[in-house]
């Protein structure tokens, strides 16, 4: 190995040695006259008084003309080339008089002279041929031995695995790959290393690798632990005391940092990177000892103030209380205060009762408890995780809301640390954070059944539970969780859904209370993994209602009822099962004709939720639609009729949007839909019974004639977006179901005519869309929700802190937003009214179709407004994950266009943009769809491109070797298609502004340049003679060569016509190449100086 990687040198040494071997034989002589006369072409080697060499050379050389072909010596400076008139002159000769030299036909120094040409060219060979062999080997280095390259492989060859036979093998392969800038791929080798049982040295050496892998990769965390993996082998590996010192750098863990810096500069002392990292960390350091020491002061007073029953209600008390939560926002101010025995004294704000007090202490234990695990542990310690949670039962509710968002924080701090463990200084402290985690949650569940605590307490009990306890992803295998919940809280959950409210004697709910119940349970169902888990939930939840059914009495019948209803609104599986025990659906049905409004209403919500699941609607449909006509009729109540009316709504629109499935005569469901309206637009209702009536519409809106009546109801819409403000969060649901129906924004596919052909012929039934569903009708329902105000609307829905807003309710709201931007005329209107503010949240969190629906409604938006005002400040950055999330394959081809052309105007802005969409990995995505068939796609990628090669990051990627990015751009610029051929050569004229080494690849790239230089130039176009002539110039400037061939091509004379035209960006270009060729001395200036 180590001969064929010094050959190379070795072959060039002896060639030049060889070289001048025979120059030094060759004895300087003087050049007598007969010499020169016989050799007249000749200017031999000489030496001058002070010892300078000048080497021999034939006449004429390049620089001179072809008449100074002889050769004039002179003492100083031994010989230049002149004309035959001038040699003569000089030498006192004439030559046409002298005899010809006699020609040397020896055959010994004919054959020497003939060896030593076949010895120059075979080493000059084989030096190239190494020198091709070395290169194409390290270009196959990076692109093969790289297991986590992405490229497509050719046809014609495999994907090679990365293969190796020793440790040492795989690590040199490792660092080939770093070398190349596959960190993934260096990653993969050294672990494959790691796993051949290498010596302790050779890990300590792999460890410290991985940990420069993982710094490139901004894995800090695994840095770190790489590096203290390969201390451990190696104490005095100075490379891993450096590399765990720039981890723990990042992660802030400043005074663990120096120390591993000081170490180093101990063992190195004249290192002055080393020196300079310290003096870095240190000034960090003193900086940070420098802000805490001045907030000391400032912390102490604002305690004092507060705690100082003099100053109870005064204006510097509330400013005081306002300082303390700011400086808690940071973590330097967070740990001061929590030094400085903060928690004790916050304890004795909270004991005073003083809501503002209460509030300020509150949201300063946000602070010292976020995203830090230890203080959370401490705070939990001293304050006693009861009263913590107990605070969640006041009846203050912007306490109580403190109290949640509190215990969302502590929640967050233990989990990230049950996920990811802690090491060092903050663990020791820490003894198991699951236990924590799990005695706040149970404090949560006996809370729920607790007396005397108020109604909003457990909404927010409830909204916690179903935060914290679900997996966040099914990927995660683990639902302990979820389990342990189930079995010691299910009955508590289940007791406060099937709660009536306000009886005396029950316990406080109010009317968001059962739904977030039902909320709870359908996610604790929904995280079960295996038929084992659901069938312990079945059982549980039976036993339950049994319980309450059997023994206790009418009321025990009207509770086990109502838990049923709550299951139905949840998990239904389990409300169907519920619903098939003995004696639940009669008793039901019984409890309808009941004389009391309270067992009338319990009955009749539980029949409506029954008849929405498919399995029960049949038999509602056969026997119950006469019981819910008879209490619609002749009850006096109107809490009874409304909800009556709406278990006809659900049961007359069972046919979905099909027109031709009508369940009730014509004209029945526009009667229905009318008295909703009017019960919606009746203000002296309370708001809980109205809601209902938005559930009706909910289901009558599937009729386009109800739509149609509905949007032209301005009072109605009105009332519709007063109640979706309100308080009443249960009917955000209902609301957006309404809406998507009347923008029929949910999916719809267009029949295939053969298939409809072919139902009709084996007498299947087809279903018809009704005429006042295309497209003109839907425009206009649009416009006239746009005019009615629904964006204000539904941006103040999206706002909404509760756990009623599911993912589903999101879905729905995100399927509207694309509906209201479908038309471009209409966009200005949804941001004018905080459209654009609102579909972030959407497009971020939710089903997967809701977020990829408020991302092509983003996108949207930013293709055809101003993004800077659409999405001010720092929001516009948080633009970037949802458009890129589209140019996934399995979006829809025009999902990837407007995430492209959004992404090409988010380019164009600024740097810190174009640095978000690299650090999302979008690059690689945007080059995929430059190879699309697609004209639109392929253009809109490489306008991307363009505005995303003004980074530095992309430029290197055009310019590093063995790709093809700067040819594809290249073949592009000459095109058919404009648009496309004006996107490549703006990208190419900014590539070679930037990177002129680029300039001398284009001619490698493609034989065709010439032709595709030309054809810009000649382009009507002037956006795309501009881009060719800039293209030119960048190569003109960057090499003489290329300068040299471009003259001497047509591309000469166009650049003369087009720097004769009238002043534009095109001439001054032109004639910038003219004026650099005449630099160059490859062309003179005409006689005017032009």
């Amino acid at each position: 190995m180590g001969f064929q990687r010094r050959s190379g040198s070795l072959l060039t040494g002896l060639s030049v040695g060889l070289l001048l071997f025979f120059s030094w034989m060759m004895p300087a002589q003087p050049a007598s006259l007969s010499a020169l006369a016989h050799h007249p072409h000749l200017c031999q080697t000489t030496w001058d008084a002070d010892g300078h060499r000048y080497p021999g050379f034939f006449c004429p050389r390049l620089s001179d003309t072809p008449e100074e072909a002889y050769c004039c010596h002179t003492q100083a400076a031994g010989g230049f080339c002149c004309t035959l008139a001038e040699f003569e002159a000089l030498n006192q000769v004439n030559l046409s008089a002298l005899r010809p030299p006699p020609i040397f036909r020896g055959p010994g120094p004919l054959l020497a002279l003939s060896l030593y040409s076949l010895l120059l060219v075979a080493l000059m060979t084989a030096d190239l041929v190494h020198f091709c062999r070395v290169r194409g080997r390290g270009r196959d280095q990076c692109r093969d031995l790289s297991p986590s390259s992405d490229r497509r492989p050719s046809r014609s060859s495999t994907a090679r695995p990365l293969q190796a036979s020793s440790v040492e093998q795989l690590r040199k392969d490792g660092n080939e790959l770093f070398k190349c800038g596959d960190y993934e791929g260096a990653l993969t080798a050294y672990t494959q290393a790691l796993g051949l049982g290498a010596t302790p040295q050779d890990q300590a050496i792999l460890h410290r690798n991985r940990a420069a892998c993982h710094l490139k990769l901004e894995d800090y965390e695994k840095a770190e632990t790489e590096a203290t993996k390969a201390i451990e082998k190696d104490g005095g590996d100075i490379k891993a005391l450096y590399r765990r010192s720039q981890a723990l750098e990042k992660l802030g863990r400043l005074d663990q940092a120096v120390l591993d810096l000081q170490r180093c500069v101990s063992l190195e002392p004249k290192n002055k990177v080393f020196q300079e990292a310290l003096r870095n960390i240190a000034g960090q350091i003193q900086e940070k000892v420098r802000y805490m020491s001045s907030t000391d002061a400032k912390v102490e007073q604002m305690f004092q103030i507060l705690l100082d029953p003099q100053e109870k209600g005064t204006e510097k008390k509330q400013k005081a209380s306002q300082n303390l939560v700011v400086l808690a926002r940071e973590d330097a101010g967070a740990e001061k205060i929590f030094r400085s025995n903060g928690v004790q004294l916050l304890q004795r704000l909270l004991d005073t009762g003083e809501p503002d007090l209460m509030l300020a202490a509150l949201r300063t234990l946000v602070g010292i408890c976020s995203e830090h695990q230890s203080r959370t542990v401490a705070t939990l310690s001293v304050l006693g995780t009861r009263r913590v949670v107990s605070m969640l039962g006041v009846e203050n509710q912007a306490v109580s809301l403190a109290a949640c968002h509190l215990l969302q924080v502590m929640f967050d701090a233990l989990k990230e640390g049950v996920k990811k463990g802690f090491r060092g200084k903050e663990g020791a402290i820490i003894v198991d954070p699951a236990r924590e985690l799990k005695v706040l949650i149970s404090n949560l569940l006996e809370l729920l059944t607790e007396v005397g605590v108020s109604g909003q307490g457990r909404d927010n009990a409830l909204t916690l539970l179903i935060k914290v306890v679900p997996r966040k992803s099914p990927k995660d295998p683990n639902n302990s969780l979820t389990l342990w919940v189930i079995d010691q809280g299910l009955k508590k959950i289940l007791e406060v859904g099937g709660s009536v409210q306000d009886p005396p004697g029950e316990l406080t709910v109010t009317a968001n209370s059962r739904m977030s119940a039902s909320i709870l349970l359908s996610k604790l169902f929904d995280d079960l993994k295996c038929d084992a888990e659901r069938e312990n939930f079945h059982r549980l939840c039976e036993n339950y209602i049994k319980s309450w059914f059997e023994g206790h009495g009418l009321a025990g019948k009207l509770r086990a009822i109502q838990t049923v209803s709550c299951l139905l609104q949840g998990p239904c599986d389990a409300g169907n099962r519920a619903l098939e025990l003995n004696g639940v659906m009669e008793s039901v049905i019984a409890l309808c004709a009941s004389e009391q409004e309270e067992e009338q209403l319990v009955a009749v919500e539980t029949l409506i939720h029954a008849a929405g699941k498919a399995k029960r609607a049949s038999f509602i449909t056969a026997n119950g639609v006469s019981l819910l006509k008879d209490l619609y009729k002749r009850s006096e109540k109107d809490s009874i009729r409304i909800r009556a009316l709406v278990g006809l709504c659900k049961l007359g629109s069972a046919g979905g949007t099909d027109f031709s499935m009508k369940q009730f005569a014509e004209g029945s469901t526009l009667k229905l839909a009318k008295q909703c309206r009017k019960w919606l637009c009746n203000d002296q209702m309370d708001v809980g019974t109205r809601r209902w009536a938005v559930e009706g519409l909910a289901y009558l809106t599937f009729d386009a004639d109800v739509k149609e009546e509905f949007v032209e109801d301005a009072a109605a819409l009105k009332a519709l977006f007063q109640l979706s403000k309100s308080e009443e969060r249960s009917v955000l649901f209902a609301v957006a179901s309404a809406l998507v129906n009347c923008t029929n924004s949910y999916d719809y596919e267009e029949p295939d005519p053969k298939m409809v052909e072919l139902a009709k012929y084996a007498k299947q039934h087809v279903p018809e869309q009704h005429p006042k569903d295309k497209p003109s009708f839907v425009r206009a329902r649009v416009k006239k929700l746009l005019a009615a105000g629904v964006v204000s609307a539904m941006t103040c829905m999206v706002k909404t802190e509760s756990p009623v807003l599911t993912s589903s309710c999101r879905e729905l709201l995100s399927r509207v937003f694309l509906a209201l931007v479908e038309e471009v005329e209409d966009r200005g209107t949804v941001v004018a009214q905080g459209g654009g503010k609102a579909l972030l949240p959407l497009a971020l969190e939710g089903t997967d179709v809701g977020q990829t629906k408020a991302a092509q409604a983003l996108a949207k938006l930013t293709i055809t407004s101003n993004p800077e005002m659409t999405f001010p400040g720092e929001r516009i950055y948080e633009v970037v994950r949802p458009l890129v999330s589209l140019l996934h394959l399995n979006c829809s081809g025009l999902q990837n266009f407007e995430a492209l052309m959004a992404l090409t105007n988010l380019a164009g802005i600024s740097e810190r943009l174009r640095q978000k969409i690299l650090k999302e990995k979008a690059v690689p995505m945007i080059e995929g769809y430059m190879f699309e068939e697609h004209e639109m796609l392929r253009r809109a990628a490489t306008e991307c491109m363009c505005n995303l090669a003004m980074s530095k990051e992309v430029q290197d990627l055009f310019e590093a070797t063995g790709n093809d990015r700067l040819k594809l751009l290249v073949l592009y610029s000459g095109e058919d298609d404009e648009l496309l051929r004006r996107a490549a050569a703006g990208g190419l004229a900014m590539l070679t502004s930037m990177r002129p080494s680029l300039c001398s690849r284009i001619p490698q790239v493609t034989t065709h340049w010439l032709e595709i230089l030309q054809a810009l130039l000649l382009s009507p176009s002037q956006e795309l003679q501009h881009r060719g002539a800039v293209v030119v110039l960048n190569m003109v400037e960057a090499s003489r060569e290329i300068a040299s061939t471009l003259m001497e091509s047509e591309v000469l004379e166009i650049l003369s016509v087009l720097a004769k035209d009238e002043e534009t960006p095109v001439t001054r270009a032109a004639t910038a190449c003219l004026g650099k060729a005449v630099e160059y001395g490859l062309i003179k200036p005409s006689q005017d100086g032009r």
